[in-house]
């Protein structure tokens, strides 16, 4: 032939000592055999040609290679060694072809294909044709030529194609007919097993587990960047050093990027990437903003065909991201080469967030971009969103990086912080910035003063009334609390601001303090209903718990229950994307009713809920002293005495004073599991140091642990006189559900003196209030004493029913109070889908990808299993649906 064949471009790669095996791709390649074409298409690095000469290996079939370069774009060369890689597995093949080229004819490359394609048909074994690097060839005549060959494969030959980019081939209609099989980045990733595996055993290194994980994700599976990292820990001593400070601005990786990616580039593209590395996520529309472009889109599109390490961030190519240590390398090239353009092309991209309404994305790039008095005036603006859904600790932490003249100059933004010290409990630290505030309220020297939002200027004079009442009421200064939430609505007017709301709920408080229960209910439910009429879920669901716990002092369990109820459902029907912070208060409030009905799996599940969103609460320093108090009850119903201890104990660490009324402490809790435990010294102590003398609403509940600790130590004379001011005090302040408790004491204290026909007057006025409401564990807890009470009730006559299903609760069995629900509506099949993973241990977005659908569609389909199997929670459904052999 007239060109000269060399040989090495059709030798297969030998393959290096201690390969890493891949074998889920090889039985992936392998299953789709029967295909016309497997693509391999990555970014450099990725494994590609490695991956076909393993595959070639375990196949044993023949194979014919061609490793392409530029040159090969033009047709008669291609053609060429591509007859003389076929001819490795037929020498005959391709012999008119060749007579052709050597007589200086230039037949198509649709004849020359026809004709091999012919010769190829009677060919008796099978084998494959790979064409490594194509992305190297750039001829639209080879690509006709190559989907021609496609079009008429003969059945005895496959191709499989290697490329950074993706080949000008019909690959959709390849798709459609089942004839194309495709390995990509995302299955070119080493895993973390198979990086494991590569650094320690390929590469000699003794990394630990937590090393292998912190590359992993680093270099997010890219082989090559991995190759870099052990090479580079090869020679260093500091490992640890190394992996934290492992990034894209490594020379290894740099240089490699640059070599291999960048200098390989148009400069208007080089350009493109550079000027657009600022960017964590990309959309045609910044990009244009940030370059000043206007075929970002295009550029994009290319560039990811281009497989130019660019991720794909949803299924319309929308968004893009660029892989981390590439987008690392390109802003350190940005920052080496154009260090003038970074603020520059930072503000551009702040200035698009603004247009398109992304305040916190503004905020971000206008603080990078070094423009303080714009991120200023933009986090101001924001405070009353973030404040509203509790989002204190981002807003906080882009305060802090404001310079500390420009914070003081903005009273808004001085309020804001003081607010924030506040739900941190640093009472002190607030005062000051509320004092700064008020100085530009009061000064008429206001040239230097800055305020980007009057609105909230002007609402600043209630704004700092609801937060010193909010104050008042977590230092326990109840009429302070008033004087300031009353300050604040008249200061509000007519406007509407979240003020005025604010100070209702604080007055709610200070009702349910004082033990004004039925008004504390009424004021806190008005706001719930007003709050949910208007859209303010997290709010409205945050009050829900208050209600809640004082109408199960108000022995109203079903009522309670019912208001639990109504926030699941308003879970469930909430808009997707809503931040509702307050739901971990829902699942621990109902806790405390599955708990006294005694339907432990229920307590149980939605404990383990409350604790999995309370990871949410981090703004409430307050929620771990609710969650531990809660669960240390549960503890000490079911008999774990050493848990509730600890957990009572943990309650009291976290403990941190809050407008939420302290109705019971940790430490009587913890006096609770002592007289439980017979450690009647411990709990003596107790009392000794608690202030047990005028009995109120906030002080009951250690007068009625300090009658439990009389009872066990026989004090009766001690004992009757305060169980009957006790209930006198709950009778009048309508707290039928301690009443229902006092009275049992008093039976148990006639009990223990003998005296069992004294001992049932008081027990059947408890159980006569206490069967309407299903109470279950406040008399089982009790144990034999009240197995024989009971009893003893039964051959009376008293509520003989009610109290056999007691002592079956005290021997053991555990009744349900609340009746499992029928299947209100069949399951669809998707919908038992996602229930069939629901039991796996995939997380929510994992089961999405698993479906191949989006997170909004998997959270509306677990929101309708929710419903139609009534139940809260993911466990709840996993065990209803096993219930109902549903799966």
């Amino acid at each position: 032939m007239s060109i000269s064949i060399l040989s090495s471009k059709l030798q297969i790669p030998p393959l290096r000592p201690n390969l890493v095996p891949r074998s889920r791709l090889v039985t992936h390649l392998n299953a789709g055999m029967h295909r016309k074409l497997t693509l391999i298409s990555a970014p450099a690095g990725f494994g590609k040609t490695t991956l076909v000469s393993s595959w070639i290996a375990v196949s044993k079939r023949p194979v014919a290679w061609l490793s392409l370069d530029e040159r090969d774009s033009d047709p008669s060369r291609f053609l060429t060694y591509l007859i003389a890689a076929i001819q490795t597995i037929d020498a005959d093949i391709g012999q008119w072809a060749g007579e052709a080229f050597q007589s200086g004819q230039q037949p198509s490359v649709e004849a020359v294909l026809t004709s091999v394609i012919n010769e190829i048909a009677v060919i008796q074994a099978d084998f494959w044709l790979v064409l490594d690097d194509y992305h190297l060839v750039d001829s639209p005549e080879i690509d006709a030529g190559l989907e021609f060959l496609l079009d008429h494969l003969p059945a005895q030959m496959h191709l499989v194609i290697t490329t950074r980019e993706d080949p000008q081939l019909p690959l959709a209609r390849l798709r459609v007919r089942d004839q194309l099989t495709e390995v990509r980045v995302v299955d070119l990733r080493f895993t973390l097993d198979e990086s494991a595996e590569f650094l320690n055993q390929a590469m000699g290194l003794s990394l630990s587990a937590q090393d292998v994980d912190a590359l992993e994700k680093r270099t997010e599976g890219w082989i090559a960047g991995l190759q870099l990292a052990a090479l580079s820990l090869q020679r260093h001593t500091n490992t640890q050093q190394f992996i934290d400070a492992f990034t894209g601005s490594h020379r290894f990786v740099v240089d490699y990027l640059l070599e291999e990616v960048l200098r390989q580039q148009s400069p208007i593209v080089r350009d493109f990437l550079l000027q657009t590395s600022i960017l964590d996520h990309l959309n045609g529309s910044l990009c244009n903003a940030v370059t000043g472009r206007d075929d970002s889109q295009h550029t994009l599109e290319t560039l990811e065909r281009s497989n130019l390490f660019l991720i794909a961030l949803d299924d319309e190519r929308g968004w893009y991201r660029y892989h981390h240590l590439f987008g690392d390398a390109l802003r350190n090239t940005l920052n080496s080469e154009h260090p003038d353009q970074v603020l520059v092309l930072y503000r551009h991209a702040s200035d698009w967030y603004v247009e398109h309404d992304q305040p916190q994305e503004a905020i971000r790039y206008a603080l990078l971009a070094e423009a303080d008095e714009r991120a200023a005036d933009l986090i101001e603006l924001t405070w009353q969103e973030m404040d509203s859904n509790y989002q204190s600790g981002a807003w906080i932490s882009q305060v802090q990086r404001l310079p500390d003249d420009l914070l003081q100059r903005s009273p808004v933004l001085c309020a804001g912080y003081g607010w924030m010290m506040i739900y941190q409990g640093a009472f002190d630290s607030s005062e000051r910035w509320f004092q700064r505030a008020e100085y530009w309220l009061n000064t008429e020297v206001r040239e230097d003063m800055r305020v980007a939002d009057t609105f909230q200027f002007e609402m600043l004079p209630a704004s700092l009334s609801v937060a010193r009442a909010y104050r008042a009421m977590a230092l326990g200064e109840v009429q302070m609390t008033l004087y300031h939430a009353q300050l604040a609505l008249d200061q509000v007017g007519d406007a509407e601001h979240m003020s005025r709301t604010q100070a209702m709920s604080l007055s709610g408080l200070v009702q349910w303090a004082n033990g004004e229960l039925a008004a504390a209910d009424d004021t806190i439910s008005s706001l719930i209903d007003y709050m949910e009429r208007f859209g303010r879920l997290a709010d409205a669901l945050e009050l829900m718990f208050i209600v809640g716990d004082i109408r199960i002092t108000c022995g109203a369990l079903r009522s309670a229950y019912s208001l639990y109820q109504r926030g699941f459902e308003m879970l469930r029907t909430a808009p997707p994307g809503i931040n509702l912070i307050g739901q971990e208060d829902l699942y621990r409030g109902v806790v405390d009713i599955y708990r006294e009905w005694g339907d432990w799996n229920a307590a149980e599940d939605h404990l383990v809920a409350a604790e999995e969103l309370g990871a949410m609460a981090i703004s409430r320093p307050d929620w771990p002293h609710r969650l531990n108090l809660t669960a240390a009850r549960l503890a000490l119903s079911q008999g774990n005495f050493d848990q509730a201890l600890a957990l009572s104990e943990a309650a009291q660490q976290h403990y941190s004073p809050s407008p939420i009324p302290p109705v019971r402490s940790a430490v009587s809790v913890m006096a609770l599991v002592w007289i439980q435990q017979g450690n009647l010294s411990a709990a003596a102590k107790w009392a000794r140091e608690t202030a047990l003398d005028e009995i109120t609403y906030l002080t009951e509940f250690d007068h009625i642990t300090h009658a439990r600790l009389l009872l066990a130590q026989g004090a009766s004379d001690m004992l009757h006189p305060l169980l009957k001011r006790l209930l006198l005090a709950a009778q009048a302040g309508g707290r039928t559900g301690s009443a229902i408790e006092i009275l049992t004491l008093q039976a148990l204290a006639y009990h223990a003196n003998g005296d069992t026909s004294a001992a049932l007057l008081p027990l059947e006025k408890a159980l006569i209030l206490a069967e309407p409401e299903g109470y279950v564990r406040l008399f089982a807890d009790e144990g034999v004493p009240m197995s024989i009470l009971l009893r003893n009730a039964i051959k009376q006559g008293i509520t003989p029913d009610y109290a056999q299903r007691l002592l079956a609760s005290i021997d053991g069995s555990s009744p349900q109070t609340v009746e499992a629900q029928p299947l209100i509506d069949p399951l669809s099949e998707r919908e038992l889908d996602v229930l069939r993973l629901l039991r796996t241990e995939l997380s929510g977005p994992e089961i999405a990808r698993e479906l191949v659908i989006s997170l909004n569609t998997f959270r509306t389909h677990s929101k309708n299993i929710y419903s139609k199997l009534a139940i809260n929670s993911r466990r709840a459904a996993v065990r209803r649906a096993t219930e109902l052999k549903l799966i």
